[in-house]
């Protein structure tokens, strides 16, 4: 297992209910260790096992659940 910890910048998200949105939207993604989301920031920190998922696919996940998310420079 290569686990990589990244950053991924998220607009849109104004509520308790958006960082519940982006819980709800990566759970199924197999390879996650931990996600954390802060609203305050429009970050997600998520570490994950880089042979099963990417930050790309993690971040398309969140696109897909309506908000703008973009892997930040690591």
């Amino acid at each position: 297992m290569a686990s990589q910890t990244r950053i991924i910048k998220i607009d849109g998200m104004t509520c308790g209910g958006c960082v519940a949105s982006v819980h709800t939207a990566t759970d199924s993604i197999d390879g996650i260790d931990t996600i954390s989301v802060d609203l305050a920031d429009n970050l997600a920190t998520v570490t994950f096992d880089d042979s099963k998922t990417s930050a790309e696919a993690i971040a398309s996940a969140i696109d897909e659940a309506g908000f703008d998310a973009t892997v930040a420079n690591s």
